[in-house]
């Protein structure tokens, strides 16, 4: 039918791709047939695929990925991220927000250590969800700020989104990791405007979170508390610090935070288990072969791009649509949006970028500008619906309708929209830190 109606062979692939998924056919899978049906109109023998799919995953900054994912997951399992949420609702728990405040925080700091969106809300949701609730925030409202705060994940760093944007465009990950700093926080305050209007009046706690900042009793119970986090909430340091200073790169990171990880359970908290180890070896295990798979089959997609020049066609009618950039990266970031509501980060990643990187190149745009702008969309997308896979994960450990908690975010989307196109209007938020380390 496609050859009657004139189609390329990458175009019926692209067709087929998404046809694919409105069959609820997994991601990964839907990429690989389409682009092994696209290879058979080519007429190039499958055979070839398998050299492909190696080729596409034995990168060596791939292997960030799976080690991030067990860092994180071990820091869950072996009560680090409990430890660290304790101690940030005694530091910050009688501030206007309460809980809510601590659990924006708590969110940003998590993305400093687990680098994955759905991770992070199934790590620290269940506590952050609770400790609000019990605040006087209405639970759809806590699951939403969760789903918020995890989806920018991707944007602190170390982010996983970060690391493959970095091997697609070719681009420096440890700069990459450096723009997105005051991006990430940035969105991360934008998220405590809208505090003030998710606590119905009356609902306030009356139990405060912790003693009064002005006795006493405060400050043993907060420095308690830092004894006890400590170990944890050294973990950025020791991954970021050792990537900034040169010590190791991002890829020898995430090798040095699952370590790092398995020492604080086994000798600083001693909770360190064969059973918890094996909990954190399969749960990582499951989570890195989803993301694997879909780079695995993207390189098959991305080989029949190529060689069927779809970036040369795509890329030159985008260029075309209008003579101000302005227009046209408005519109790139509508794509993406759009995209994020319907397929994972990595997805849209390897599908759009090769597309929408010689647009770049051609408009004098900064490729790392672009890879934070990037980001931020795609963490806009984990929170939308219909797939919007935090707002899946919130509901499975909340036990709550997904079109609750897909309501309570409604504020979170408008207000990180809005701090995307500032980000977007001032590009030296993402690059003045690179220039200054430079």
């Amino acid at each position: 039918m496609f050859d009657i109606l004139g189609m390329s062979a990458g175009t019926q692939m692209i067709v087929g791709f998404f046809l694919l998924i409105a069959l609820r056919v997994p991601v990964a899978f839907a990429l690989g047939l389409s682009a092994m049906y696209a290879m058979w109109q080519i007429g190039f023998g499958f055979e070839l695929a398998g050299d492909l799919i190696a080729t596409g995953i034995a990168k060596y900054a791939l292997l960030a990925i799976p080690f991030f994912i067990l860092a994180g997951t071990l820091m869950g399992t072996l009560g680090i991220a409990e430890r660290m949420i304790r101690f940030f609702r005694i530091l910050i728990g009688n501030l206007p927000g309460g809980m809510g405040v601590v659990g924006t925080v708590v969110c940003l700091f998590w993305g400093a250590v687990s680098g994955s969106g759905p991770a992070s809300v199934a790590a620290i949701g269940p506590m952050i969800i609770k400790g609000m609730h019990e605040d006087g925030y209405p639970r759809a409202a806590a699951a939403a700020l969760v789903c918020t705060g995890a989806a920018f994940s991707i944007v602190i760093p170390p982010s996983i989104g970060l690391v493959i944007y970095g091997v697609i465009a070719q681009t420096s990950i440890s700069t990459l990791f450096i723009a997105a700093i005051i991006p990430g926080l940035f969105m991360g305050l934008m998220m405590l405007v809208v505090l003030p209007f998710l606590k119905p009046r009356g609902r306030d706690n009356l139990d405060r979170l912790s003693p009064a900042p002005e006795t006493a009793g405060y400050w043993r119970t907060l420095g308690r508390s830092f004894r006890e986090s400590f170990w944890g909430l050294m973990t950025p340091v020791v991954i970021l610090g050792g990537i900034y200073s040169g010590i190791f790169t991002p890829t020898e990171a995430a090798l040095v935070a699952t370590v790092y990880a398995i020492l604080v359970g086994a000798f600083a908290y001693r909770t360190l288990t064969l059973r918890a180890l094996y909990d954190a070896l399969s749960d990582a295990a499951s989570s890195s072969a989803v993301v694997m798979l879909v780079v695995a089959y993207a390189s098959l997609f991305g080989w029949v791009v190529t060689v069927e020049d779809l970036v040369g066609q795509y890329s030159g009618q985008l260029l075309g649509l209008s003579e101000s950039s302005a227009v046209i990266l408005m519109v790139i970031m509508l794509i993406l949006l759009v995209a994020g509501m319907f397929m994972d980060p990595v997805t849209v990643m390897f599908i759009s970028l090769p597309i929408f990187l010689p647009v770049v190149r051609e408009l004098g745009w900064d490729p790392v500008w672009f890879g934070v702008l990037v980001m931020i969309n795609l963490a806009i997308g984990l929170i939308t619906p219909p797939v919007g896979i935090n707002l899946y994960v919130a509901a499975n450990i909340t036990r709550m309708p997904l079109e609750r908690i897909a309501r309570g975010a409604v504020p979170f989307l408008v207000i990180s929209v809005i701090g995307l196109a500032i980000v977007a209007a001032i590009p030296a938020l993402s690059l003045v830190l690179p220039e200054l380390l430079r």
